[in-house]
């Protein structure tokens, strides 16, 4: 079974719950290409890193979700989970995998692809909507545009990135796939 990424429930809002991710390490990737292209290019990436394309050779356990959101300009540091968000010009997605919880930044293996890089990412508060169905851009965008109306209408500020979580493998029934738009929020 598929590790997932461990949060805790703070509180339920119309439209989204609110939860606490603690500190985890990822491996990331920075792409271009529209969301579908850059998502599929990024999981090719990341698969081949947790599947033993690292200085050790020693293969990681697959996490739940995959992440992605636009990328920013910024310097990213080594870390690891899987996630995609939109960058900050069109077309340019970060995308994420966690790493497993037995692993720390000292025994996260190397990537041997230097596009990959690893980084632990702070714990934070996230507002957190779940769908199920297929990873089209618009269902994405649906969803992102709701939870972002959502998340103000309860009088949060958005800290960071929306993020589009993908839960399942592509040969499951759209209609059974868990899915997910998260925004982080201030404290």
């Amino acid at each position: 079974m598929t590790e997932r990424q461990p949060y805790r429930v703070v509180a339920r809002h119309p439209g989204f719950e609110l939860r606490r991710y603690p500190p985890h390490l990822v491996a990331e990737v920075r792409v271009e290409g529209d969301f579908a292209t850059a998502g599929s290019e990024a999981f090719r990436l990341l698969a081949r890193y947790i599947g033993g394309a690292n200085r050790s050779r020693r293969p990681i356990g697959m996490t739940a979700p995959v992440v992605q959101e636009p990328a920013r300009t910024e310097k990213i540091e080594v870390t690891a989970p899987m996630v995609q968000e939109e960058g900050d010009r069109p077309g340019c997605w970060l995308v994420r995998f966690a790493m497993p919880a037995p692993f720390t930044a000292a025994t996260l293996p190397e990537p041997e692809d230097p596009r990959i890089t690893t980084r632990e990412i702070p714990g934070q508060l996230v507002a957190a909507t779940r769908f199920s169905g297929r990873w089209t851009t618009r269902a994405f965008e649906e969803r992102a545009t709701a939870l972002g109306r959502a998340v103000a209408a309860a009088g949060f500020q958005p800290a960071g990135a929306v993020r589009y979580a993908r839960f399942d493998p592509p040969w499951k029934p759209s209609f059974l796939r868990r899915n997910e738009v998260a925004l982080p929020v201030a404290e």
